[in-house]
């Protein structure tokens, strides 16, 4: 694949001065699509630094309202988000597991993401997961997978993705659990793979950049 979709997921990790500094000492040339989905926090600044420094990573949000603007206390809807951001991760397995999410509570976040432009990558756990009409980019993230350091086979991750493709139409799907330098081109040499969703090996910015490297051998 010449330019596999990388989207690095920071999780609830760094300050705005850590983050400052990953950027400073990201360093890579590559024709991969990059893209970094990062707590709420650190869109504003980490939007300023990447244009003043010129870098080409798009970034996104790790999750949006399922309401529009209104009293809904501690929430941050599609609106606020676009301004900073054009894309946002709805439906990852963490959310869904620790704060309880549910397909209809997913559809309504699409429904707004979508009605104020951003793109959207939408996680599921397998083949049979509904998929929201709308949706840009699937991730297939298989739950045991999720910060296990135990990832899917290439072989399993490409018929599952295969199977989520035919039954959403949806042409982008990417792979999800455990990716590392080591194991992405295995991945992305599927044909059926269109790009990973890294955590854990997003957070270093020498690890990150050997790992979009490693994606285009």
């Amino acid at each position: 694949m010449s330019k596999p979709l990388i989207a690095g997921n920071w999780k609830s990790n760094k300050t705005v001065g850590e983050a400052m500094e990953w950027l400073q000492n990201f360093k890579v040339v590559t024709t991969a699509q990059v893209m970094l989905f990062v707590p709420f926090t650190l869109l504003h600044p980490l939007k300023k630094k990447i244009e003043g420094l010129h870098l080409s990573i798009e970034l996104g949000a790790q999750d949006v309202s399922p309401f529009d603007d209104g009293a809904y206390t501690g929430a941050v809807n599609a609106r606020q988000i676009k301004e900073l951001a054009d894309w946002v991760i709805i439906g990852h397995s963490e959310r869904r597991q620790h704060f309880g999410e549910t397909d209809a509570m997913l559809a309504q976040k699409v429904d707004q993401a979508k009605k104020e432009g951003l793109q959207i990558i939408y996680c599921v756990q397998d083949e049979n997961i509904p998929v929201p009409l709308g949706v840009d980019v699937i991730a297939y993230e298989p739950v045991w997978a999720i910060g296990t350091g135990k990832s899917d086979s290439p072989e399993n991750a490409s018929e599952v993705i295969s199977a989520i493709k035919a039954k959403t139409h949806v042409s982008s799907v990417i792979y999800g659990g455990s990716v590392t330098p080591e194991n992405v081109a295995s991945f992305v040499s599927r044909e059926a793979i269109d790009g990973v969703l890294p955590g854990g090996a997003s957070l270093d910015p020498e690890k990150f950049a050997n790992l979009i490297l490693c994606s285009q051998k």
